[in-house]
C-alpha cells in the first residue's frame, strides 16, 4: 500500500523521529497535565461543578495567551525551534511542578490558575513550533502523509497521557498533585529529546535568527502585521483555518457537554462518571487514529478542501442522530465520528497551511492557527455554558452544532 510505504521511508528519516519523538514525549505530558486540571476542577468532590465553572476554567487557561499567540509566532521566526523545544519543556516541567506543590497546599482558586496559565502559555511556542519545523526535515512530496503522522501521533500520544493520568485518578483516590507531577517529568524528558537534533536543523533559517529578545520584541507588531498579510495573500490557507476553527468550535461544544454528562447523568458515583470521561477520550482518540490511516488516501483522491467537504457533511448528518439520543452508546459512537472528522480536517489543514506559506512567515501562521484553535473551544465552552443544563442534555446545542457542520460543508463545497 502506498501509505504503508511513505509511512517507512518517514520512519527512516533520523531528523523525522527525533522531531516526532519530542512531539509524543511533549503532547503525552500535555494530556496528562490537562486531564489532572480538569478532573480536579469537574471530579473533586468538594466542587460542585457546572457548565459556567467548566467555561471559566477554560477561559483562565486558554484565552489570555490565545489573544498574544501572535506575538509568540513572530519570536518562533527568530528564535531557533530546537532551542524552543529545548527550553520550552524544561521550563514547563518546573512550572507543572509548582501545580503539584499547589494541588496540596490550601492556596485560593486564582494562584492554582495562574499556575496552570503559566504552562499553557510555554505550549504556545511548542505546538506552533512542532507544525513550522516539520517542513524542515520531509520533503514536499511526503508532507500529507507526515501531517497525517505526526500531529495525528501527537493527539494520539496526548490521549495516551490522558488515559494514563485516568488511570492513576481511578486507582488512587485523590492524586491529582502525582498526576502533575509525571506531567512534569515527561515535559523533561521531552526537553533531552530536543538534545539528539542539531541546534539549527529546524530553522529559521542563520540569517533570519534575530538572537537578541529586546530586538525581536521590538519588531513584533511589525511582524505581526507582515505575517497577516502573508495570510491574506494565501487565500486557500485563509479558507482553510477558517472552517478549522469552526469545526474546533464545534467540538468544544460537544466536550463540555460530554462533561456535564459524565458528572451528573451517567454514572451513579463520581468514580463511574470518571470511566465514562476516560472512554470518552479513547474512543475521540480512535477516530484520530482512523483519520491518519485515511486521510492520505483521501487527500490525494479529493484534494484537501474535499476531504475537509466529506469530514464536515458527515459530522451535519451523524452528530444530531447520534447525540440526540443523549445515551452513553451513541456518543461514544459519536465521539469516535467527531474525532474522525475534526482531526481529518486538522490534517488538511495543516498540509494547506504548510504548503500555502513561505518558511518565513510559519511560526506566525501556525500561533495564529493556535490562537484560532484556543479561542474557538473558550468561545464554545462560554455558549455551552449559556444552553446547557446542568445534567448537560440540550438538544438545541446538539441541533446548533449540526447547522454549523452542514455550513462548513456547503462553503467548502465550493472551494473543493
Amino acid at each position: 500500500m502506498p501509505v504503508v510505504r511513505d509511512l517507512r521511508v518517514l520512519l527512516r528519516l533520523t531528523n523525522f523521529r527525533r522531531l516526532l519523538a519530542v512531539r509524543l514525549l511533549s503532547q503525552c505530558a500535555d494530556g496528562v497535565y490537562q486531564v489532572a486540571l480538569a478532573t480536579y476542577v469537574v471530579f473533586s468532590p468538594e466542587k460542585e461543578t457546572s457548565p459556567a465553572a467548566i467555561a471559566s476554567a477554560m477561559a483562565v487557561l486558554l484565552l489570555p495567551y490565545s489573544l498574544v499567540g501572535p506575538f509568540a509566532g513572530v519570536l518562533l521566526d527568530r528564535w531557533q525551534r530546537r532551542q524552543v523545544f529545548l527550553y520550552g519543556n524544561l521550563l514547563r516541567a518546573l512550572l507543572a511542578s509548582g501545580t503539584a506543590l499547589l494541588i496540596l497546599a490550601p492556596v485560593p482558586d486564582w494562584l492554582f490558575y495562574a499556575s496552570a496559565l503559566s504552562v499553557t502559555a510555554v505550549n504556545r511556542f511548542v505546538l506552533a513550533g512542532l507544525s513550522a519545523a516539520l517542513p524542515r526535515v520531509v520533503d514536499e512530496e511526503r508532507l500529507v502523509i507526515a501531517n497525517s503522522l505526526s500531529p495525528t501521533a501527537g493527539t494520539l500520544a496526548a490521549t495516551a497521557g490522558g488515559g494514563l493520568a485516568f488511570g492513576v485518578r481511578l486507582i488512587a483516590s485523590d492524586s491529582d498533585a502525582a498526576v502533575v507531577a509525571l506531567g512534569a517529568a515527561l515535559y523533561l524528558c521531552s526537553a533531552l529529546a530536543a538534545l539528539r537534533m542539531p541546534r539549527t536543523l529546524l530553522g529559521p533559517d542563520p540569517g533570519q535568527v534575530q538572537p537578541r529578545l529586546t530586538a525581536a520584541i521590538a519588531s513584533t507588531a511589525r511582524g505581526l502585521v507582515e505575517g497577516l498579510r502573508h495570510l491574506a495573500e494565501r487565500r486557500p490557507a485563509a479558507r482553510a483555518l477558517g472552517a478549522m476553527t469552526v469545526m474546533r468550535f464545534c467540538y468544544g461544544a460537544l466536550t463540555v457537554a460530554v462533561l456535564m454528562l459524565c458528572r451528573y447523568s451517567w454514572g451513579q458515583t463520581e468514580s463511574d462518571g470518571l470511566a465514562l470521561l476516560g472512554l470518552a477520550v479513547a474512543v475521540s482518540g480512535a477516530g484520530f487514529f482512523a483519520a491518519a490511516v485515511v486521510s492520505p488516501w483521501t487527500v490525494g483522491r479529493l484534494g484537501p478542501f474535499g476531504w475537509m467537504t466529506v469530514c464536515a457533511a458527515s459530522a451535519a448528518v451523524l452528530e444530531p442522530a447520534l447525540g440526540l439520543t443523549f445515551a452513553p452508546v451513541p456518543f461514544m459512537i459519536a465521539a469516535f465520528v467527531l474525532g474522525l472528522a475534526t482531526q481529518g480536517t486538522k490534517i488538511a489543514t495543516d498540509t494547506v497551511v504548510q504548503t500555502s506559506v513561505d518558511d518565513a512567515y510559519r511560526g506566525r501562521v501556525f500561533s495564529l492557527y493556535d490562537v484560532l484553535f484556543n479561542v474557538a473551544f473558550v468561545a464554545a465552552a462560554g455558549v455551552a455554558a449559556l444552553i446547557l443544563p446542568a445534567d448537560g442534555r440540550s438538544v438545541p446545542l446538539v441541533v446548533m452544532v449540526a447547522v454549523l457542520y452542514a455550513g462548513v460543508a456547503l462553503s467548502l463545497r465550493r472551494t473543493a
